[in-house]
């Protein structure tokens, strides 16, 4: 048996862990283990007629090689944001094959978000072995409660959010902080929550400032080291303004517009007497090692991949239920939309997580 892997969009810590769980569970049995380099761009940059560019298009996952590895953050396979089937040059998804073909690849385990995974799904309704395992920080694939990757970046922001206080109450003034998430407010739910943050604007629910304002400015009011602090997702919108939904799928870079956190500091700035401070975390939210949890998902989902395989159960996604490791059909995340339970977790009048009721909640409340 000859397994490749393959990761593809934004880097999250946990990956390496779980590259590392495949790598031993296939030595323990036998086989061989092959890392394609950077997600399926790196794949599509492979000319399969050339033997120099097929040995530099993947890594060999030996012992030695994934030695260590889960104590790092990121991804030793790189990775890029692409879908084989919407490039300029058109749909590619038949070089993929003939790639795969090339490699001798007998199964192939893809660790993705929602791209990723939709055209790990393709393959697989093409009758190719196909495990696929959900990461994101974002924590949005629909199937599976838990993505690897989540854990460590609620960790982050915490501690970022945590960190700025001391600011914000040296200059007394009202903290924007924006976390990552496009569509889902999840991560900034959990984060705002944990961290006691005053208020969190999350993706789900657009933020009307003549209601919000007066809730910051009576939080700083209110503190004794007058300052307050608003955690918004970079999904989230204000009520009443154009909406960002084509520009939000861009790099940042090449988005039109001022981002949801500036947009809210001026609104305040504007409105009020208050200064305020924009902080966007960003990409240190999945920045360095993974935490305790990130490890020990990104260990089970790797050895749960290689015993489908064992087993012949591909075109499947491994998967996390009710607290249960387990499996979905690999087309499920096709099927619906995640995001933030509105009406049970969060007061869109407060802008506050709404926990009232726990019992029975799994853990991470999803």
């Amino acid at each position: 048996m000859r397994l490749a892997v393959l990761t593809g969009g934004g880097d999250v810590p946990g990956l390496n862990p779980c590259i590392r769980s495949i790598a031993m569970s296939a030595y323990q049995r036998g086989w061989d283990v092959i890392g394609l380099m950077r997600g399926w761009e790196g794949v599509l940059e492979v000319d399969p007629s050339d033997p120099w560019s097929l040995e530099n298009a993947a890594m060999v996952l030996d012992k030695d090689r994934v030695r260590g590895i889960d104590r790092q953050g990121g991804t030793i396979l790189h990775s890029s944001r692409c879908d084989p089937r919407t490039t300029s040059e058109g749909d590619q998804t038949q070089k993929v094959l003939d790639t795969l073909d090339a490699l001798k690849v007998d199964a192939l385990i893809t660790m993705g978000g929602d791209g990723t995974l939709r055209f790990s799904a393709h393959l697989a309704s093409l009758g190719r072995n196909v495990i696929s395992i959900p990461k994101t920080m974002d924590n949005d694939v629909f199937g599976t409660d838990y993505c690897i990757g989540f854990s460590t970046a609620i960790t982050r922001s915490v501690e970022a959010i945590n960190s700025l206080r001391t600011t914000a109450a040296s200059h007394e003034r009202i903290a924007v902080i924006e976390l990552f998430g496009r569509r889902s407010g999840e991560t900034a739910l959990l984060s705002g929550f944990l961290s006691q943050a005053d208020r969190t604007v999350i993706a789900e629910v657009p933020a009307d400032i003549d209601v919000l304002l007066p809730l910051l400015l009576k939080d700083k009011q209110d503190n004794p080291e007058s300052y307050a602090l608003c955690i918004v997702s970079e999904g989230a919108k204000l009520s009443g303004t154009a909406g960002f939904e084509d520009e939000i799928n861009k790099s940042n870079t090449n988005r039109e517009g001022l981002n949801i956190g500036t947009q809210l500091a001026r609104e305040i700035e504007a409105r009020s007497p208050e200064k305020t401070i924009v902080q966007e975390l960003a990409y240190l939210m999945r920045a360095g090692e993974p935490d305790a949890m990130d490890r020990m998902v990104g260990f089970a989902f790797g050895a749960l991949a290689v015993q489908l395989i064992e087993e012949g159960r591909s075109s499947n996604m491994v998967c996390l239920t009710d607290g249960n490791y387990g499996v979905v059909p690999i087309d499920t995340l096709l099927q619906d939309t995640k995001g933030v339970n509105v009406s049970g977790l969060y007061d869109a009048n407060q802008y506050r997580a709404n926990l009232l009721q726990v019992e029975g909640m799994p853990m991470f409340l999803y």
